[in-house]
């Protein structure tokens, strides 16, 4: 009961995070209002929160409750899945930091940089390839026979 409990929040954290993820892509334009940066603000503390919920409660079904940490530990696909995830919040760390810096603005427009926009989107490709990851985990693929 436990495992189904936590599956079921890690799949809830995921959600929330790929949610906010895909309002900050619509959202962001070249250039937005102080209103828009602060609405922003906002969506991106979900996008972290809700990460930080997907890496501690995947973290726990790693190592303590579920399969034997070593069903994940020795598969290479387990591994590219981690990897990118923590890509993901590396990228998301640049994004976040403009937020947090406009949180409180009242300027009419503010630039967005490209590579902020650039950024954003590559999180969204690597939340693609994350899932397909998890299916061939789930399937056994990468366990050594």
């Amino acid at each position: 009961m436990y495992y189904e409990l936590l599956r079921l929040l890690h799949f809830v954290a995921i959600f929330c995070f790929a949610g906010a993820l895909v309002v900050e892509n619509m959202a962001i334009k070249p250039k937005i209002s102080g209103e828009d940066a602060r609405n922003l603000a906002k969506v991106d503390a979900v996008c972290g929160i809700s990460a930080l919920l997907v890496f501690s409660i995947g973290l726990t079904l790693w190592l303590w409750v579920g399969k034997p940490a070593e069903f994940y530990s020795g598969n290479p696909i387990f591994h590219a899945k981690l990897g990118l995830f923590l890509l993901m919040v590396l990228c998301a760390i640049v994004p976040a930091a403009f937020f947090l810096k406009h949180r409180k603005s009242y300027e009419e427009i503010i630039a967005v940089p490209s590579y902020l926009r650039l950024l954003l989107k590559f999180e969204l490709v690597l939340l693609l390839i994350i899932p397909v990851l998890a299916l061939l985990m789930a399937r056994g693929i990468g366990l050594s026979a």
